[in-house]
Protein backbone atom coordinates (compact mmCIF):
# COMPACT_ATOMS: atom_id res chain seq x y z
CA UNK A 1 0.00 0.00 0.00
CA UNK A 2 1.45 3.37 -1.05
CA UNK A 3 2.09 6.15 1.41
CA UNK A 4 -1.17 8.18 1.68
CA UNK A 5 0.75 11.46 1.36
CA UNK A 6 2.18 10.22 -1.97
CA UNK A 7 -1.25 9.04 -3.16
CA UNK A 8 -2.80 12.47 -2.61
CA UNK A 9 0.34 14.26 -3.79
CA UNK A 10 0.79 16.39 -0.67
CA UNK A 11 3.72 17.05 1.65
CA UNK A 12 4.00 15.51 5.12
CA UNK A 13 3.36 18.93 6.67
CA UNK A 14 0.39 19.78 4.43
CA UNK A 15 -2.54 21.48 6.11
CA UNK A 16 -5.90 19.77 6.53
CA UNK A 17 -7.32 22.20 3.96
CA UNK A 18 -4.67 21.27 1.38
CA UNK A 19 -5.24 17.56 1.99
CA UNK A 20 -8.99 17.95 1.51
CA UNK A 21 -8.49 19.98 -1.67
CA UNK A 22 -6.11 17.37 -3.10
CA UNK A 23 -8.56 14.57 -2.29
CA UNK A 24 -11.50 16.37 -3.91
CA UNK A 25 -9.44 16.98 -7.05
CA UNK A 26 -8.56 13.29 -7.36
CA UNK A 27 -12.08 12.14 -6.46
CA UNK A 28 -13.52 14.33 -9.21
CA UNK A 29 -10.90 13.15 -11.70
CA UNK A 30 -11.20 9.41 -11.03
CA UNK A 31 -14.85 9.03 -9.94
CA UNK A 32 -16.28 5.85 -11.53
CA UNK A 33 -19.32 7.76 -12.80
CA UNK A 34 -16.99 9.98 -14.82
CA UNK A 35 -14.86 7.05 -16.08
CA UNK A 36 -17.24 4.10 -16.58
CA UNK A 37 -14.91 2.31 -19.03
CA UNK A 38 -11.61 2.87 -17.20
CA UNK A 39 -10.85 0.20 -14.56
CA UNK A 40 -7.66 2.06 -13.62
CA UNK A 41 -9.75 5.08 -12.63
CA UNK A 42 -11.69 2.92 -10.19
CA UNK A 43 -8.43 1.75 -8.60
CA UNK A 44 -7.13 5.32 -8.34
CA UNK A 45 -10.44 6.46 -6.85
CA UNK A 46 -10.29 3.71 -4.22
CA UNK A 47 -6.67 4.55 -3.45
CA UNK A 48 -7.52 8.23 -2.97
CA UNK A 49 -10.38 7.32 -0.63
CA UNK A 50 -8.12 5.00 1.36
CA UNK A 51 -5.47 7.70 1.67
CA UNK A 52 -7.98 10.33 2.73
CA UNK A 53 -9.41 8.00 5.39
CA UNK A 54 -5.94 7.96 6.93
CA UNK A 55 -4.59 11.51 6.66
CA UNK A 56 -7.90 13.29 6.17
CA UNK A 57 -8.87 12.38 9.72
CA UNK A 58 -6.94 14.18 12.48
CA UNK A 59 -6.71 11.15 14.79
CA UNK A 60 -5.85 8.68 12.05
CA UNK A 61 -3.23 11.05 10.63
CA UNK A 62 -1.58 11.41 14.02
CA UNK A 63 -1.55 7.65 14.51
CA UNK A 64 -0.04 7.13 11.05
CA UNK A 65 2.63 9.80 11.54
CA UNK A 66 3.60 8.20 14.86
CA UNK A 67 3.83 4.78 13.20
CA UNK A 68 0.91 3.34 15.16
CA UNK A 69 -1.08 2.37 12.03
CA UNK A 70 -0.04 1.55 8.49
CA UNK A 71 -1.26 2.95 5.17
CA UNK A 72 -4.31 0.66 5.33
CA UNK A 73 -5.24 1.88 8.81
CA UNK A 74 -4.18 -1.38 10.45
CA UNK A 75 -2.37 -1.21 13.80
CA UNK A 76 1.39 -1.73 13.95
CA UNK A 77 2.08 -3.55 17.24
CA UNK A 78 5.51 -2.47 18.43
CA UNK A 79 5.96 -5.44 20.77
CA UNK A 80 5.91 -8.03 17.97
CA UNK A 81 8.89 -7.06 15.80
CA UNK A 82 11.58 -9.71 15.43
CA UNK A 83 14.30 -9.63 18.05
CA UNK A 84 18.04 -9.71 17.50
CA UNK A 85 17.90 -13.45 16.72
CA UNK A 86 14.95 -13.20 14.36
CA UNK A 87 12.33 -14.51 16.78
CA UNK A 88 9.29 -12.18 16.73
CA UNK A 89 7.83 -13.88 19.81
CA UNK A 90 11.02 -14.01 21.89
CA UNK A 91 9.71 -11.59 24.50
CA UNK A 92 6.49 -13.54 24.82
CA UNK A 93 8.25 -16.87 25.12
CA UNK A 94 10.25 -15.47 28.01
CA UNK A 95 7.08 -14.13 29.56
CA UNK A 96 5.35 -17.50 29.18
CA UNK A 97 8.05 -19.02 31.41
CA UNK A 98 7.62 -16.45 34.12
CA UNK A 99 9.52 -13.61 32.48
CA UNK A 100 8.44 -10.03 32.08
CA UNK A 101 7.84 -7.94 29.00
CA UNK A 102 9.04 -4.43 28.23
CA UNK A 103 8.59 -2.00 31.10
CA UNK A 104 8.17 -4.79 33.64
CA UNK A 105 4.79 -5.92 32.21
CA UNK A 106 4.07 -9.54 33.04
CA UNK A 107 2.49 -11.59 30.26
CA UNK A 108 0.23 -14.49 31.02
CA UNK A 109 -1.11 -16.66 28.21
CA UNK A 110 -4.28 -18.64 28.53
CA UNK A 111 -6.12 -21.00 26.21
CA UNK A 112 -9.61 -22.35 26.28
CA UNK A 113 -8.87 -24.96 28.96
CA UNK A 114 -6.86 -25.08 32.19
CA UNK A 115 -3.36 -26.46 31.89
CA UNK A 116 -3.20 -26.14 28.13
CA UNK A 117 0.14 -24.97 26.70
CA UNK A 118 -1.13 -23.44 23.45
CA UNK A 119 -2.02 -19.80 23.15
CA UNK A 120 -3.45 -17.61 20.40
CA UNK A 121 -2.77 -14.05 19.22
CA UNK A 122 -6.19 -12.97 20.38
CA UNK A 123 -5.26 -13.95 23.96
CA UNK A 124 -2.09 -11.89 23.70
CA UNK A 125 -3.93 -8.88 22.33
CA UNK A 126 -6.55 -9.14 25.03
CA UNK A 127 -3.87 -9.06 27.71
CA UNK A 128 -2.15 -6.09 26.12
CA UNK A 129 -5.12 -4.01 25.07
CA UNK A 130 -8.09 -5.22 27.08
CA UNK A 131 -10.78 -7.80 26.56
CA UNK A 132 -12.67 -5.63 24.08
CA UNK A 133 -9.85 -5.67 21.51
CA UNK A 134 -11.10 -8.71 19.65
CA UNK A 135 -14.48 -7.09 19.17
CA UNK A 136 -13.27 -3.65 18.06
CA UNK A 137 -10.51 -3.97 15.51
CA UNK A 138 -8.49 -1.16 14.04
CA UNK A 139 -9.40 1.43 11.41
CA UNK A 140 -10.65 -0.19 8.23
CA UNK A 141 -10.86 -3.72 9.66
CA UNK A 142 -13.87 -5.63 8.41
CA UNK A 143 -16.26 -8.07 10.00
CA UNK A 144 -14.15 -11.01 8.82
CA UNK A 145 -11.42 -10.08 11.33
CA UNK A 146 -13.82 -9.61 14.20
CA UNK A 147 -13.65 -5.82 13.76
CA UNK A 148 -16.21 -3.15 13.20
CA UNK A 149 -17.62 -2.24 9.83
CA UNK A 150 -15.43 -0.15 7.57
CA UNK A 151 -16.14 3.55 8.16
CA UNK A 152 -18.61 5.24 5.85
CA UNK A 153 -17.69 8.33 3.88
CA UNK A 154 -18.42 11.84 5.11
CA UNK A 155 -21.72 13.60 4.46
CA UNK A 156 -21.52 16.67 2.26
CA UNK A 157 -23.63 19.82 2.40
CA UNK A 158 -24.85 21.74 -0.63
CA UNK A 159 -27.38 24.51 -1.27
CA UNK A 160 -29.80 24.25 -4.19
CA UNK A 161 -31.77 27.24 -5.45
CA UNK A 162 -35.25 26.52 -6.82
CA UNK A 163 -37.90 28.74 -8.37
CA UNK A 164 -41.40 29.25 -6.97
CA UNK A 165 -42.79 27.36 -9.97
CA UNK A 166 -40.52 24.37 -9.27
CA UNK A 167 -41.50 24.33 -5.60
CA UNK A 168 -45.21 24.58 -6.49
CA UNK A 169 -45.15 21.73 -9.00
CA UNK A 170 -42.66 19.31 -7.36
CA UNK A 171 -40.36 19.55 -10.35
CA UNK A 172 -37.08 17.75 -10.96
CA UNK A 173 -34.11 20.06 -10.45
CA UNK A 174 -30.35 19.63 -10.69
CA UNK A 175 -28.07 19.85 -7.67
CA UNK A 176 -24.34 20.41 -8.20
CA UNK A 177 -22.15 18.64 -5.63
CA UNK A 178 -18.73 19.93 -4.46
CA UNK A 179 -16.91 17.34 -6.59
CA UNK A 180 -18.65 18.60 -9.75
CA UNK A 181 -21.29 15.89 -10.05
CA UNK A 182 -24.77 16.97 -11.14
CA UNK A 183 -27.62 14.88 -9.78
CA UNK A 184 -31.32 15.14 -10.47
CA UNK A 185 -33.49 15.77 -7.40
CA UNK A 186 -37.26 15.27 -7.43
CA UNK A 187 -38.69 17.88 -5.10
CA UNK A 188 -41.25 16.51 -2.63
CA UNK A 189 -44.88 17.62 -2.87
CA UNK A 190 -44.34 19.84 0.17
CA UNK A 191 -41.06 21.71 0.32
CA UNK A 192 -40.15 24.74 2.41
CA UNK A 193 -37.57 27.46 1.99
CA UNK A 194 -34.54 26.29 4.01
CA UNK A 195 -35.62 22.63 4.12
CA UNK A 196 -32.86 19.98 3.89
CA UNK A 197 -33.27 16.91 1.69
CA UNK A 198 -31.03 13.88 2.42
CA UNK A 199 -29.78 11.95 -0.61
CA UNK A 200 -28.49 8.55 0.53
CA UNK A 201 -25.14 7.44 -0.80
CA UNK A 202 -24.35 10.67 -2.67
CA UNK A 203 -21.72 11.92 -0.21
CA UNK A 204 -18.00 11.20 -0.06
CA UNK A 205 -16.91 7.61 -0.64
CA UNK A 206 -15.44 5.92 2.42
CA UNK A 207 -13.76 2.57 3.03
CA UNK A 208 -17.28 1.24 3.52
CA UNK A 209 -20.44 2.75 2.07
CA UNK A 210 -20.64 6.31 0.81
CA UNK A 211 -21.92 9.15 2.97
CA UNK A 212 -25.02 11.20 2.19
CA UNK A 213 -25.58 14.52 0.47
CA UNK A 214 -27.54 17.03 2.56
CA UNK A 215 -29.20 19.38 0.08
CA UNK A 216 -30.59 22.61 1.52
CA UNK A 217 -33.42 24.04 -0.58
CA UNK A 218 -33.46 27.80 -1.00
CA UNK A 219 -36.26 29.66 -2.78
CA UNK A 220 -34.80 31.88 -5.46
CA UNK A 221 -35.95 35.50 -5.45
CA UNK A 222 -38.74 35.73 -8.01
CA UNK A 223 -39.42 38.73 -10.27
CA UNK A 224 -43.18 38.18 -9.97
CA UNK A 225 -44.19 36.28 -6.83
CA UNK A 226 -43.71 37.04 -3.15
CA UNK A 227 -44.13 34.09 -0.79
CA UNK A 228 -45.70 34.44 2.66
CA UNK A 229 -45.94 31.00 4.18
CA UNK A 230 -47.82 28.88 1.66
CA UNK A 231 -49.59 31.91 0.11
CA UNK A 232 -48.24 33.84 -2.84
CA UNK A 233 -48.69 37.50 -3.75
CA UNK A 234 -48.47 38.99 -7.23
CA UNK A 235 -49.05 42.47 -8.73
CA UNK A 236 -51.81 42.66 -11.34
CA UNK A 237 -51.55 45.59 -13.79
CA UNK A 238 -55.04 46.80 -14.82
CA UNK A 239 -55.82 49.56 -17.33
CA UNK A 240 -57.78 52.58 -16.15
CA UNK A 241 -60.67 51.61 -18.39
CA UNK A 242 -60.85 48.07 -16.99
CA UNK A 243 -60.52 49.36 -13.44
CA UNK A 244 -63.49 51.74 -13.97
CA UNK A 245 -65.74 49.49 -16.03
CA UNK A 246 -64.65 46.08 -14.77
CA UNK A 247 -63.24 43.27 -16.94
CA UNK A 248 -61.68 39.80 -17.03
CA UNK A 249 -57.92 40.11 -16.82
CA UNK A 250 -55.26 37.40 -17.29
CA UNK A 251 -53.06 36.69 -14.27
CA UNK A 252 -49.99 34.44 -14.15
CA UNK A 253 -49.95 31.65 -11.54
CA UNK A 254 -47.18 29.07 -10.82
CA UNK A 255 -49.26 26.43 -12.60
CA UNK A 256 -50.37 28.50 -15.59
CA UNK A 257 -52.30 31.59 -16.66
CA UNK A 258 -55.96 32.10 -15.82
CA UNK A 259 -58.56 34.89 -16.13
CA UNK A 260 -59.86 36.70 -13.06
CA UNK A 261 -62.79 39.06 -12.77
CA UNK A 262 -61.77 42.62 -11.86
CA UNK A 263 -64.86 44.38 -10.45
CA UNK A 264 -65.86 47.83 -11.72
CA UNK A 265 -64.37 50.77 -9.86
CA UNK A 266 -61.40 48.76 -8.58
CA UNK A 267 -58.62 50.92 -7.20
CA UNK A 268 -54.98 50.11 -6.57
CA UNK A 269 -55.74 48.93 -3.03
CA UNK A 270 -57.96 46.13 -4.35
CA UNK A 271 -56.74 42.58 -3.63
CA UNK A 272 -58.23 39.60 -5.46
CA UNK A 273 -57.97 36.19 -3.79
CA UNK A 274 -57.47 33.19 -6.06
CA UNK A 275 -57.99 30.06 -3.98
CA UNK A 276 -55.68 27.07 -4.24
CA UNK A 277 -53.09 28.69 -6.52
CA UNK A 278 -50.35 29.05 -3.89
CA UNK A 279 -47.75 26.54 -2.70
CA UNK A 280 -48.80 23.01 -1.70
CA UNK A 281 -49.79 22.52 1.94
CA UNK A 282 -48.18 19.80 4.06
CA UNK A 283 -51.26 17.61 4.37
CA UNK A 284 -53.49 18.48 1.43
CA UNK A 285 -54.51 21.36 -0.80
CA UNK A 286 -52.62 24.53 -1.62
CA UNK A 287 -52.27 28.00 -0.26
CA UNK A 288 -53.86 30.93 -2.09
CA UNK A 289 -52.64 33.48 -4.61
CA UNK A 290 -53.40 37.13 -3.88
CA UNK A 291 -53.45 39.47 -6.90
CA UNK A 292 -52.86 43.11 -5.99
CA UNK A 293 -54.54 45.43 -8.51
CA UNK A 294 -52.22 48.08 -9.94
CA UNK A 295 -54.18 50.67 -11.96
CA UNK A 296 -52.12 51.80 -14.94
CA UNK A 297 -52.79 55.25 -16.41
CA UNK A 298 -52.66 55.49 -20.20
CA UNK A 299 -49.62 57.30 -21.54
CA UNK A 300 -50.23 60.38 -23.72
CA UNK A 301 -54.06 60.24 -23.55
CA UNK A 302 -54.87 63.89 -24.33
CA UNK A 303 -58.63 63.35 -24.08
CA UNK A 304 -58.28 62.03 -20.54
CA UNK A 305 -56.00 64.93 -19.68
CA UNK A 306 -58.54 67.43 -21.04
CA UNK A 307 -61.34 65.75 -19.09
CA UNK A 308 -59.38 65.98 -15.89
CA UNK A 309 -58.60 69.61 -16.52
CA UNK A 310 -62.27 70.40 -17.12
CA UNK A 311 -63.21 68.84 -13.79
CA UNK A 312 -60.59 70.80 -11.89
Amino acid sequence: MRDPYDVLGVAKNASAKDIKAAYRKLAKKYHPDQNPDDPKAKENFAAANQAYEIIGDEKNRGAFDRGEIDAEGKPRFQGFEAGAHGDPFAAFRRAQHGGQGPGGMRFEFRSGGPGADAFGAEDIFSELFGQGFGQRGGPGMGAGTGGRRAPAGRDINVTMDVSIEEAATGAKVAAVLPDGRRISVKLPHYVEDGQTIRLKGQGEQGLGEAGDALVKVRFRKHPRYRAEGRDLHVDLPVSLRDAVLGAKVAVETPTGRLAVNVPAWSSSDKVLRIKGRGLPEKVSGNGDLYAHVQVMLPQGDHELEALMRSKA
